[in-house]
């Protein structure tokens, strides 16, 4: 494997995009900074999508689709969101051949439109909670693209709520965050994350809090997931989001947002992958097991195909290779670069014996397994390996994650992982100081490991790390 893949130790970013390419997980597009995501990356998308839309419907949410352009004006509305975005905007100046009378932008995010429309469809307090989330793309105009952790377009989902008071909008907010997006990354994606709350400098634009779940990756580099923010009234007021209360008093809604996107990819990808390339947790994999045909024999493609229907039928998500004019080794390199979490391979001489093969990406361990023994041996291995890529990763985290002192000590773990250092030994002008050396503050939590409320909280803890 090491012809196929550059050895991680030796160059980490290098490997990065030797995986995406030899998995076949994505190309570069056309357009700099765009990327063509192929079908096996997409699959992982579409399982992505599929988890974490199930529990963002289970908190409330309704799925809507809001355009891709926006006026221009609609983001001036709000000072901090406009000023915050304009280096990344991609605007539209022309269309049917004609100067438009007004620019456009791509959407960069959406609270702009929505908070438009938000305006229009509340009215009373009893259309409160308003809950909606998107599945779209979105476009930042990125000077250092790289697939999957920054690309000029990427696919999201993007959540826009809405609520009569601060406590009932900070609830949402903390709901997603802690329900939708640590369950699922926790959980799912076998990844774990550190929860807590982003400095002002860090902050979203037009926020008043944005709450973050960081990753550590493979090289000790820190990977935000996913965010959610309380933006306050600031939209509501921009947008004129109002609605009569119980007592008739007209008053202005609280608004959140909250956003994950195709960059859980590369977190995938750079926190469980190995130098025989990508590890797909099993609860996330499209395919579980990988049922592949050796070579042919008397019965062997027979045999193979029942294994298939069994395993399909316990409920497992199944792949099945019986391309014998390929040599088997090379299929058995495609599946280690794909990840798929158990390989059933299925030969003349095993079948013989009563025997198929449980090959396990996850410690790489190769059995013969009875044929009746083939489910449940393939269930038992990907709960097992489910916890094992979590762990591991939880064990790389510990290992390099330093408890300091001083911002300097600080600064100087963080070359080699996260440190972890009293928030009051950095404050607003180390915090600069950090940033001027590529570190920066990744959240603020409590001692109990909670997220604060305020940054102003007495005896935070500071994360600070290098990272994508």
């Amino acid at each position: 494997m090491a012809r196929v893949l550059t050895p991680r130790a030796e160059d980490f970013p290098r490997w990065y995009q030797d995986l995406i390419a030899k998995a076949q997980l994505a190309d570069n597009g056309p357009v700099r900074g765009t990327m063509v995501i192929r079908p096996t990356g997409y699959a992982i998308w579409e399982r992505m999508q599929a988890e974490m839309d199930g529990r963002i419907k289970v908190a409330g949410a309704e799925n809507a689709y809001f355009p891709l352009f926006i006026p221009e004006s609609y983001l001036r509305r709000e000072a901090q969101h406009v000023e915050g975005f304009s280096p990344e905007l991609a605007v539209v100046t022309h269309g049917g051949g004609k100067q438009l009378a007004e620019p456009i932008v791509v959407r960069p995010t959406s609270e702009t439109v929505i908070g438009e429309f938000m305006a229009k469809w509340v009215d009373s307090y009893r259309d409160l909670p308003l809950l909606l989330n998107q599945w779209a793309n979105v476009v930042r105009w990125e000077l250092r693209p790289r697939v999957f952790l920054r690309t000029t377009e990427f696919l999201w989902q993007e959540g826009h709520t809405a609520h009569a008071d601060e406590a009932d909008a900070r609830a949402y907010a903390r709901k997603i965050l802690h329900e939708v997006y640590e369950d699922f990354m926790v959980n799912v994606l076998g990844i774990p994350v550190l929860v807590g709350l982003k400095t002002a400098r860090e902050r979203f634009a037009g926020a008043t809090h944005t709450y973050t779940l960081e990753g550590m990756m493979g090289d000790g580099k820190a990977l935000q997931m996913g965010t959610s923010h309380e933006l306050g009234q600031n939209f509501a007021r921009a947008f004129d989001i109002t609605y009569t209360s119980a007592e008739r008093a007209v008053e202005h809604a609280w608004t959140t947002s909250w956003g994950s996107s195709t960059r859980m990819l590369g977190g995938l990808i750079m926190a469980h992958g190995d130098d025989n390339g990508l590890r797909v947790p099993p609860r996330l994999a499209p395919i579980q097991a990988y049922v592949m045909v050796v070579k042919s024999g008397d019965g062997v493609t027979e045999a193979a195909t029942k294994l298939r229907d069994a395993l399909r039928d316990a409920g497992i998500r199944v792949g099945f290779d019986d391309r014998v004019d390929t040599p088997f080794g090379r299929r058995a390199v495609d599946a280690e670069l794909k990840g798929y979490p158990v390989r059933v391979e299925v030969g003349p001489r095993d079948l013989a014996a009563g025997n198929a093969v449980l090959v396990r990406r996850t410690g790489g361990s190769k059995t013969p397994v009875p044929v009746a023994d083939v489910v449940s041996a393939v269930l038992a291995a990907l709960e097992a390996d489910q916890r094992t890529l979590h762990d591991e990763a939880l064990a790389l985290r510990e290992s390099r994650t330093a408890s300091v002192d001083t911002l300097d000590e600080a600064i100087e773990a963080a070359g080699a992982g996260w440190a972890l250092v009293p928030w009051s030994a950095v404050g607003v002008e180390g915090e600069a100081k950090a940033n001027a050396q590529a570190v920066t503050v990744r959240c603020l939590r409590r001692a109990d490991g909670s997220v604060p409320d305020s940054e102003d909280e007495p005896e935070l803890t500071a994360v600070l790390a290098r990272s994508y």
